[in-house]
């Protein structure tokens, strides 16, 4: 049953142009052409880079983040029984009559218990070293990517001229160049989705699983239906917008609002450029016009334009989020992400306004202790209590 189901899955005519067989595609004369069996790597290749993110991280992402003066911020809560088995088993989020039972059942004031829910739930968020050391990693990789792209592509004539993409199809053989920049690059997005569950989630994160998915199906189909050329120009043109949001993000979390904001316009123009006019106007043109003036419209042409289609509608997707961020930053001067839990921000400010009036308190506290009014002054003998 196997057996038949792979002979199959890998008919000529789901793959390939009318008129032209596998046997067609045999390497010979020293020229070697794609193989599904290429693709296998992929997966060692992911966990490698997995543990190489593991050390980066450790070895030079944190020490960065520390450089920056970012700080891995960890509130543990005071241990309480009751109100952990109601945070786990009934809400995060309890109702004012549920504070108001639980601080009869604790023996707490209704705010002490807002704030060890709220304290709680921060304990659970990512902490802005971990979201630093991920940016930072993405950035390094996408640098890497990005320069090994344009070293693969600058002398290749079919970055220069989209007919060169097609003279000769399928019928074009495999460069190392080409090997090796979609092993580096399936084996990142490989990683990134077997590490989804680790990342810090956010509100894209649907959106994320989609494209990562349809990163890999893409290149792997390009890849077996032998349409590596189209696939490199599809890949460095998303790569170049990727290095300046991640850097970004990094001077984000480290406070550096001001080149954070640069980087992001920066990021914003590569991106609506690249992927919302070079992206459907070059590449797609490419790829859905193109051809046909070569061949006949078959199954693999066909499905290979659908997914284009769908990273496209992501493109959008992703283009209102980042024109929303630019119309923050224009009118507030400030940039969030704002695929981030909303509530984030504002927990984090409310309890640093309860440290400030606690320890305001705390202050005025030592003060009377000491025979000192609030502004400091000495107060008279016999006059504390007034």
């Amino acid at each position: 049953m196997f057996q038949t189901f792979k002979e199959w899955f890998w008919l000529e005519r789901f793959w390939l142009p009318p008129q032209v067989k596998w046997s067609d595609l045999e390497d010979h004369d020293g020229l070697v052409f794609v193989k599904p069996s290429h693709l296998y790597i992929t997966i060692p290749c992911a966990f490698g880079l997995l543990i190489i993110r593991h050390f980066f991280e450790k070895f030079i992402a944190t020490p960065l983040a520390k450089a920056f003066g970012i700080k891995e911020d960890i509130q543990k809560v005071i241990p309480n029984t009751i109100l952990e088995n109601f945070f786990k088993h009934s809400t995060r989020h309890p109702s004012q009559t549920d504070i108001y039972g639980l601080s009869k059942k604790c023996t707490l004031t209704e705010r002490q218990v807002e704030r060890w829910f709220r304290r709680r739930r921060n304990q659970d968020r990512p902490c802005r070293m971990k979201k630093f050391r991920e940016a930072c990693w993405r950035f390094a990789f996408y640098l890497m990517i990005t320069v090994a792209g344009i070293a693969f592509l600058y002398d290749k004539p079919w970055v220069y001229d989209l007919w060169q993409v097609w003279n000769g199809y399928p019928r074009q053989p495999l460069l190392p160049s080409q090997y090796w920049y979609y092993v580096l690059e399936m084996s990142f997005y490989w990683s990134l989705l077997f590490s989804l569950g680790s990342d810090v989630k956010r509100k894209d994160f649907l959106a994320h699983v989609i494209h990562h998915l349809a990163a890999i199906s893409l290149m792997s189909f390009s890849w077996c239906a032998n349409y590596i050329r189209s696939g490199t120009l599809v890949m460095i043109v998303h790569d170049v917008a990727d290095i300046w949001l991640e850097s970004a993000k990094m001077f984000s979390y480290a406070g550096w609002k001001q080149t954070c904001n640069t980087l992001f316009f920066i990021f914003s123009t590569i991106f609506l450029i690249s992927r919302l006019i070079i992206f459907p106007f070059w590449i797609l043109h490419c790829t859905l016009v193109v051809p046909m003036l070569y061949l006949e419209p078959f199954f693999s042409y066909i499905f290979l334009n659908l997914q284009l289609i769908v990273l496209q509608i992501l493109h959008l997707y992703w283009g209102y989020f980042i024109l929303k961020m630019l119309k923050t930053c224009i009118f507030l001067k400030n940039i969030q992400d704002v695929r981030s839990d909303d509530e984030d921000g504002y927990e984090e400010e409310e309890e640093e306004e309860e440290e400030e009036e606690e320890a305001t308190k705390g202050k005025g506290r030592d003060c009377l202790k000491n025979g000192l009014g609030a502004d400091r002054h000495l107060i008279p003998n016999g006059q504390h209590g007034r």
